[in-house]
């Protein structure tokens, strides 16, 4: 049986699947993968990385489901938040969102 792995960062969180969606498509390699920005502040939730050899690829799937392949224990950093180190794994980044009645919901940015 496989572990599942759930990370929390803010409002970022980090969810083991199966595989990456067959319709997703791979984003263009960055030194640094940005999974959410603030809102007002400038900061971010991102992973730095080697361009030369890349630990994370990263597959978009649709406007807001990202995926990132990991193939060497990596970090997720943030400006007012701990370090988490992320295993090597195929994982769904989730986004919490805000409801506001009666209908209408959004991304959280710290």
């Amino acid at each position: 049986m496989t572990r599942r792995v759930m990370v929390r960062q803010g409002d970022v969180l980090i969810v083991s699947v199966k595989a990456v969606p067959e319709t997703a498509k791979q984003e263009t390699a960055e030194e640094r993968i940005i999974l959410a920005h603030g809102e007002l502040t400038g900061h971010h939730h991102s992973i730095v990385q080697e361009l030369d050899s890349p630990a994370v690829t990263v597959w978009s799937d649709g406007e807001e489901d990202r995926f990132l392949n990991v193939l060497r224990e990596c970090s997720l950093f943030h400006q007012e938040h701990s370090t988490i180190t992320i295993p090597p794994g195929t994982y769904r980044v989730v986004r919490q969102r805000e409801y506001r009645a009666p209908d209408i919901s959004r991304q959280v940015a710290d």
